[in-house]
């Protein structure tokens, strides 16, 4: 059995559960504020982990779940505004290849 979950069967799959178990997505701009927290809790955690504070008593290293919870509240914006992740995501590459090529390579401040 193949574990792998393609991006767009990542999405199917969160629109499944939101149907079943959801109820209904959150409004959008709640999913904003949503993900906003979410990227929150992932900074404290790495702020923790390979910045300059330590974790607090009961915090953990869940640095796995919380890139986990701003995914799946990414997928949730893209599945209810109708943005095809798969093919955005594979623009995006297209797009800074276009524009970046060479700008990264030749950045001394990249190459020392």
């Amino acid at each position: 059995m193949n574990d792998e979950l393609t991006i767009r069967e990542a999405q199917e799959r969160v629109d499944a559960w939101i149907k079943e178990y959801g109820v209904r997505y959150f409004s959008e701009l709640t999913n904003m504020a949503v993900l906003t927290e979410e990227v929150g809790e992932l900074a404290r955690v790495i702020a923790r982990k390979y910045g300059d504070q330590s974790f607090k008593a009961g915090e953990s290293d869940n640095l796995s779940e919380e890139m986990a919870d701003v995914l799946w509240v990414l997928i949730c914006l893209a599945n209810q505004t109708g943005v095809d992740l798969t093919e955005a995501l594979q623009q995006s590459i297209e797009k800074k290849t276009n524009r970046d090529k060479e700008r990264h390579k030749n950045n001394p401040k990249l190459t020392c």
